[in-house]
C-alpha cells in the first residue's frame, strides 16, 4: 500500500508548545492530540478530546507537523492507542526523522509500538477511578527509553504508588515519574514525601499549567 493511503485518524488538535511532562519537559514540541478515550479518570484535564475533532490522513498530519519545524513530536490524547492507525502514525513520524513520544493511559496494549518511540505509560492510582483498567502486562515490555507516570490525588494514592514501586519493581524497567493532581494534592507535600522516603523516582509538575494556567500549553 502506498505511503499514507488507507490510514486516517480522528485528530483533536495539532499545535506547538513546550513539553510539560516527562524527561522531555521544556523541549519545544509538536503535539498531535488524537480524539477519543475509553477511560474516564475523575481528574482528567483533556475532556474536550473525548469527542469531536477532524478526520485526517497520515499525509496531512505529517504535513501539519512539518510546518512547525520542530524535532520533538508527542502523540497524545485522549487515548491515542484507541485508534487503530496510531501505530502507523508513530512509525511514519519516526521515519520522517522526528524524536517521537507517545502518552498513553496504560490500559491498552503497547506491544505493537515502534521501538523507536519513547512510551510514556500511565499507571492509574485508585484516586483516578480507573485503577482497575491498568494493563500490567505492559510493564515487562518497557525499557530504559520509556517512562511510567503515576498521577496522585492524595496520600492514599502515594502509599499505593510506593507499594507498586516495590511489588512490581518498576524502576528496574524504566524511570518512574510521580505527579500531583493540581488543586487536589499539594506539590510541596508530594516532594517532601518523596525525599523523606528516598524514593527512586522523578517528581514532576505539569510545566504548561505553571506557564499558561491551562491544559493545552498555549
Amino acid at each position: 500500500m502506498p505511503f499514507g493511503q488507507g490510514h486516517t485518524l480522528r485528530v483533536s488538535e495539532i499545535f506547538a508548545s513546550l513539553q510539560g511532562e516527562s524527561s522531555r519537559a521544556g523541549f519545544p514540541t509538536v503535539f498531535v492530540r488524537l480524539t477519543g478515550c475509553p477511560l474516564r479518570c475523575v481528574w482528567c484535564d483533556t475532556e474536550y478530546a473525548y469527542q469531536g475533532g477532524e478526520t485526517l490522513g497520515l499525509e496531512t498530519i505529517l504535513n501539519d507537523v512539518a510546518a512547525h519545524k520542530l524535532h520533538y513530536v508527542c502523540v497524545t490524547g485522549g487515548e491515542p492507542l484507541a485508534q487503530a492507525a496510531c501505530p502507523a502514525l508513530l512509525s511514519a513520524l519516526c521515519d520522517a526523522g522526528y524524536s517521537v513520544s507517545l502518552e498513553t493511559s496504560g490500559a491498552l496494549d503497547i506491544g505493537s509500538i515502534d521501538p523507536r518511540v519513547s512510551r510514556i505509560v500511565d499507571l492509574k492510582a485508585p484516586g483516578s477511578g480507573e485503577s482497575e483498567r491498568n494493563r500490567y502486562e505492559n510493564i515487562p515490555l518497557l525499557n530504559a527509553q520509556d517512562e511510567i507516570k503515576i498521577v496522585l490525588a492524595d496520600i492514599e494514592d502515594y502509599l499505593w504508588a510506593k507499594q507498586q514501586l516495590t511489588s512490581l519493581r518498576l524502576t528496574e524497567h524504566c524511570p518512574v515519574l510521580l505527579s500531583p493532581v493540581i488543586g487536589q494534592l499539594d506539590p510541596t507535600s508530594l516532594a517532601e514525601w518523596i525525599v523523606r522516603d528516598r524514593l527512586p523516582v522523578r517528581f514532576q509538575l505539569q510545566l504548561h499549567k505553571v506557564l499558561w494556567k491551562n491544559t493545552r500549553g498555549r
